[in-house]
């Protein structure tokens, strides 16, 4: 019997060779290639469906008589979500959605099954497919979100030929396939969830989301690093690729937008696990802040934005003398580096002495930030620990400090500010240079603002 052909693939960028390879040639990974047998006699499916559908023309078109109507849309009923898509679902688009496993993404798929169909003229049909659970399993999960239409239907398959077979006998407008990595087609070798398979999986995916205009969300597991698992250039075959984060241990989930052909991926959706499902958290804000201590010491509030969406958050900060000969430095929900750059630059521009004492930074609620206009609430709460002073409970600051103390302005001030206005503060520290630039509409505030160019300056504003 004569053996199978392999080939090799890179898992990063899907790159194939005829040999093993240590170093990928396409994106220069190292030891990401693994032996799998090829899927001879496959290469040859073409994507003319897509072209008959208006997705594409095999003939050129002028650019001029390309049309430029707004893509219709369908509402998920979820409006976080429909914020993270861009406005809603997009009819013929292939969506992937990963995260960590336990964090809500079947949930939040078929609590949008539901909602989808909520509105009294709606009418669209949905698939559900499931390649991990039974349908006895699935229907006690709906069985929490509430009651669902008629028009929603389960199939838990995994053969990928009887999966289209399914989708071109029934024609949904919604279909979801839970996860891609259970599913296989028997011509090709390889062990499902291996990169040929999901490859080929992904690929006969698009060319039916394009063709018959039917919208297919797709579960992507996650390795550890955070990344979805299988080939790289899954994500690039795609229109949009979604995220699903949070700590398992804490209520709230975010929903990111890493990739979306529809709209920015500037935005993000804040959910909250319940029993009854994924609840919508409409005001960030407020709820960042619940249980935030009054008037105590190393506890600041500064506005962070997660796209175009402001969210007030705390940040706290303990100073102490250290008990050993190397103190500590520990930063959860901030880069670590950045509070070891930032305690420097105030030994050396404040002349505050933190070499003999352990420093812990935390932002409060578990949210992870990296702008850097956090900067100077990290300042200022060590600032605050260190002196046992604590900061006008009612006082928000934000900013970026340079190495040689300046605090350099940051993007997006006057929608800062308004949220700030919003949830009741009454002070705003600032960086000088940004306050200049605002118009007289943007200053038109019940906020007093204070400005500040360096850190040199705080303890005279303070």
């Amino acid at each position: 019997m004569a053996k199978a052909k392999t080939v090799f693939f890179c898992k990063e960028c899907g790159f194939e060779s005829a040999k093993w390879l240590g170093q990928c040639p396409g994106c220069h990974a190292w030891n990401s290639f693994v032996e799998e047998p090829s899927a001879s006699g496959k290469k040859g499916r073409s994507g003319g469906s897509v072209a008959a559908a208006g997705y594409g023309s095999r003939e050129p078109m002028p650019l001029r008589q390309v049309s430029t109507d707004a893509e219709e849309r369908i509402h998920t009923g979820i409006r976080e979500f429909d914020r993270v898509l861009g406005g809603g679902i997009v009819k013929g688009s292939l969506v992937l959605v990963g995260g960590d496993p336990g964090i809500g993404k079947s949930t939040l798929l078929l609590q949008m099954c539901r909602e989808v169909n909520k509105p009294a003229d709606s009418s669209r049909k949905v698939l559900y497919i499931s390649g991990e659970e039974s349908l006895q399993q699935i229907k006690l999960r709906a069985d929490r979100l509430g009651e669902f239409s008629s028009e929603v239907f389960l199939l838990a398959e995994t053969n990928l030929e009887l999966i289209e077979q399914t989708l071109e006998r029934e024609k949904p407008d919604i279909v979801v396939i839970d996860s891609i990595q259970t599913v296989y087609r028997e011509e090709v070798g390889a062990a499902p969830g291996s990169v040929s398979q999901v490859r080929e999986a992904t690929a006969s995916l698009l060319q039916l989301a394009k063709g018959k205009e039917i919208t297919i969300f797709i579960v992507g597991h996650v390795t550890k690093e955070g990344t979805v698992a299988g080939p790289r250039m899954l994500e690039h075959m795609v229109d949009t690729v979604l995220y699903f984060e949070g700590d398992s241990s804490a209520v709230y989930r975010i929903l990111r937008a890493v990739k979306n052909r529809f709209g920015s991926t500037n935005e993000i959706g804040v959910f909250e696990m319940a029993g009854n499902g994924l609840l919508e958290v409409q005001n960030p804000s407020k709820y960042m802040l619940e249980g935030k201590p009054e008037d105590e010491p190393g506890s600041v509030v500064t506005p962070v934005m997660e796209g175009t969406r402001p969210i007030l958050v705390e940040v706290q900060a303990l100073v102490c003398q250290t008990n050993f000969n190397m103190p500590r430095r520990t930063a959860v929900g901030v880069d670590y580096n950045r509070v070891n750059l930032l305690m420097a630059v105030m030994e050396k521009r404040m002349g505050i002495s933190l070499a003999g004492c352990d420093a812990y930074v935390n932002v409060a609620g578990g949210m992870k930030v990296s702008e850097p206009g956090i900067d100077l609430a990290i300042v200022l709460a060590l600032l605050s620990s260190y002196k046992n002073r604590a900061l006008d409970s009612k006082t928000i600051v934000f900013g970026e400090v340079g190495l040689t103390g300046e605090i350099r302005s940051i993007s997006m001030t006057a929608q800062r500010i308004k949220e700030a206005e919003k949830m009741g503060y009454q002070t705003c520290i600032l960086p000088r240079s940004r306050a200049a630039r605002l118009t007289a509409e943007q200053t038109r505030t019940s906020l007093r603002l204070l400005e500040v160019g360096s850190i040199r300056e705080l303890a005279e504003v303070l």
